[in-house]
């Protein structure tokens, strides 16, 4: 099942750890890492120990109190599970791939990670995941809903996980859905068929974004450079302009073509300075056409923006940006 891991889009909480079970030394070792991550400035001082002992605790009496609630089964290795709808369809084996909505929380209720919230629901291999989701999963149907309580040494154990996201001894609660199960090769063909549809939009996006710039050229007062940076004087100045080496103070708004805003100084309430070297090629080559006192519309082509792959913050693959500039002032740095 390896071979297929790289397909699988897992849950940020839920990957942590994921894949240790296939030795104990993988095991040992990623439970050290996180372990390392948590502060252990006084490890054996007693306000430490008291803090960790009290929610080692807590945790045991959570599992003790839930197991006495109404309809609450548990199984031989004490994990707890209630379930609240009845499926009828398969159930997962160990080798299977399985779709599933969840929500994990700790005991006081506090959210950690979430599929539901996300919006879209996880797929993984049912047999790599902590011992005690795996668990609850063969257990199963589609159609199921479950809530999952996972005692600690069927989880994350003493070593929590995620640098302290998950806390050693925690006791974890997942509201579970299972959605689907597949076979590893129905898994794969899905995330070929998957990639082959992304591709296409993707590539659709593109043309869109080309036919934009197109037309866009044509109207009155834009300008374009050999680069194919397209822009248009809003507000001219006689100030003097920054070179390629300049720390630029701004005030900007980005949008897509559609208009959706995704980023803006104006919107933060203070201007933005930063070197024209660590910014994108479209941002570099167009404030060194700008006079300190102006304002500029740019409408940057994706190869001079966030390429093929876009970025974090709502700006997709092959995004055309248009941004309004105003050269507040500028530092040139020169030696």
């Amino acid at each position: 099942m390896l071979t297929f891991t790289r397909l699988i889009a897992v849950a940020s909480v839920l990957a942590i750890a994921a894949c240790s079970d296939d030795s104990a030394n993988e095991k040992k070792a990623e439970q050290g890492d996180d372990a390392t991550s948590i502060p252990t400035e006084t490890p054996t001082s007693k306000d430490t120990l008291s803090m960790a002992e009290a929610h080692a605790l807590e945790n045991q009496q959570y599992l003790e109190t839930n197991q006495a609630k109404d309809g609450v089964q548990i199984t031989d290795s004490g994990l707890q599970y209630l379930v609240l709808n009845k499926g009828d369809g398969a159930s997962p084996t160990l080798d299977d791939f399985v779709t599933v909505h969840y929500r994990g929380r700790f005991v006081d209720g506090e959210v950690f990670d979430s599929s539901i919230e996300r919006g879209e629901p996880a797929t993984f291999p049912a047999g790599r995941l902590i011992p005690g989701f795996t668990e609850a999963l063969t257990l199963m149907q589609v159609g199921d809903t479950w809530e999952v309580t996972i005692p600690a040494e069927l989880g994350y154990g003493e070593a929590g996980a995620g640098g302290g996201v998950i806390p050693g001894n925690s006791t974890l609660i997942f509201d579970l859905e299972l959605i689907d199960v597949m076979t590893a090769q129905q898994a794969e063909e899905k995330q070929q068929q998957q990639r082959a549809e992304a591709e296409a939009s993707a590539a659709a996006f593109r043309d869109e974004q080309l036919a934009f710039l197109d037309q866009n050229k044509s109207k009155d007062g834009v300008k374009t450079t050999d680069s194919g940076l397209q822009y248009r004087v809003l507000e001219a100045s006689d100030g003097a302009m920054p070179p390629e080496t300049a720390t630029v103070t701004v005030h900007y708004s980005g949008k897509l073509t559609n208009g959706e805003e995704f980023d803006s100084s104006y919107r933060r309430g203070e201007p933005a300075t930063f070197g024209l070297r660590q910014v994108i090629k479209g941002w570099t080559e167009g404030l060194q056409l700008m006079p300190v006192g102006s304002k500029y519309e740019f409408y940057i082509p994706y190869d001079l923006g966030y390429g093929e792959r876009g970025s974090g913050g709502g700006i997709p693959p092959y995004a055309t940006l248009v941004f309004v500039v105003e050269l507040i002032s500028f530092e040139s740095n020169q030696k």
